[in-house]
């Protein structure tokens, strides 16, 4: 309570004169709070969590409006900067799923074929090689053959967020491919092992040449680089347990990716204006492909609620979640781990986005009242994403 009054009384003294969106609530747009009154903000919502470090960008208008660091990246208490080097997470994913879409839009893949038709051999057939699941459990479970890449790029194999999370260890298909929504790690590793192994690409050469290169990025990489020893930031526990950042040594798109906040907004600023893919891709990705059904993101196989008590107008993009809010329609991603805490935000009738990386997975409990300090009320569904 404390920290929203706080937040309140900055908005109050940062207000500046408002341009309303066509089709939007006037009450629900307002101009970005000022730098002064984020760098006063700020600071305060980490320590009103525990928080150790938080990377803050915000974009406005199409453009890159503010980028800050507070906090500490080590238990050395070096300070986080802009160019320290953070774990992306699960942001990772929406990133593969730009490159997905630039190989469809070359005709290298097609969003609706099965997977069948881009494996050499049936899929069970291949031994486990990490980071991938054991696709041999699906041996007898011929619905793998259903499975096609919008389906893993929108979260509806089946398969749980990972195997390792199984009661039995071993990978299951849980659904009908394509009939709901439920997270899967797994599933969009398998769109990577589809791609590596049915057309012979490099996927971490694809990233890096489609992505990190075209925007600048280079800080970011799919794998842990030795450049960015000097200047990494280690992680917090729910607990304040500290661990030791992950050199990570296989690429993985559903979340392997390492970044900074500068970086990581190149990419999402370049996203909003639609750069490298065309209209057709860009919408794909942003306009929903299956609504959402379940009371929370996590766990994932939870059962599906009853129509009327589902979260309205929230839906799976591809790679991204899609609302709609008071100031109309909006995207998001967001990344955690057990000791990592990040999200992207954008409404897209102002061209606005929040992106939010912290080394300190506590400072996800702040990652509400930020995201409303600075866009105010976008509709972002706060309780399916983090549970009540």
């Amino acid at each position: 309570m404390f920290f929203r009054l706080i937040l309140i009384f900055l908005v109050l003294c940062a207000l500046q004169p408002i341009a309303f969106a066509s089709g939007v609530a006037p009450d629900t747009v307002r101009a970005i709070p000022t730098a002064n009154a984020l760098d006063a903000a700020l600071p305060k919502a980490m320590a009103a969590v525990g928080a150790k470090g938080l990377a803050v960008a915000i974009i406005d208008g199409g453009k890159l409006a503010y980028v800050r660091s507070f906090g500490q990246r080590n238990q050395q208490l070096q300070p986080l900067q802009a160019d320290t080097v953070m774990s992306a997470a699960s942001l990772t994913k929406p990133v593969f799923a730009y490159v997905v879409m630039q190989l469809v839009e070359e005709g290298k893949i097609d969003l609706d074929a099965s997977i069948a038709s881009y494996l050499k051999a049936p899929l069970p057939s291949y031994p486990t090689v990490r980071p991938y699941a054991a696709w041999q459990d699906l041996e007898g479970d011929e619905r793998w053959k259903k499975i096609t890449p919008r389906i893993l790029l929108s979260h509806r194999s089946g398969l749980a967020n990972f195997q390792s999370l199984e009661p039995d260890g071993k990978l299951h298909i849980h659904f009908e491919p394509g009939t709901r929504y439920a997270y899967s790690g797994d599933g969009i590793n398998l769109l990577q092992f589809v791609l590596e192994r049915g057309l012979g690409l490099d996927v971490e050469a694809e990233l890096q040449r489609r992505v990190f290169d075209r925007y600048g990025m280079h800080n970011t990489s799919m794998t842990w680089q030795q450049r960015a020893a000097d200047n990494q930031a280690d992680g917090y526990t729910q607990e304040g347990k500290p661990l030791a950042h992950i050199q990570r040594k296989r690429a993985a798109a559903a979340g392997s990716m390492d970044t900074t906040i500068g970086d990581y907004a190149g990419f999402v600023l370049g996203f909003l204006r639609g750069e490298g893919l065309s209209a057709g891709s860009h919408k794909d990705m942003t306009t929903p492909q299956w609504p959402i059904t379940t009371k929370s993101q996590f766990p994932t196989l939870q059962s599906e609620l009853p129509t009327s008590l589902r979260t309205a107008d929230l839906a799976a993009g591809l790679g991204i979640v899609v609302f709609n809010g008071p100031q109309g329609p909006g995207h998001y991603k967001g990344g955690h781990d057990n000791n990592v805490g990040n999200i992207w935000v954008c409404v897209a009738q102002q061209e606005r986005c929040v992106i939010l990386l912290s080394n300190d997975v506590r400072a996800e409990k702040a990652f509400p009242d930020i995201v409303g300090f600075i866009l105010g009320d976008a509709g972002v569904p706060w309780k399916w994403e983090y549970g009540p």
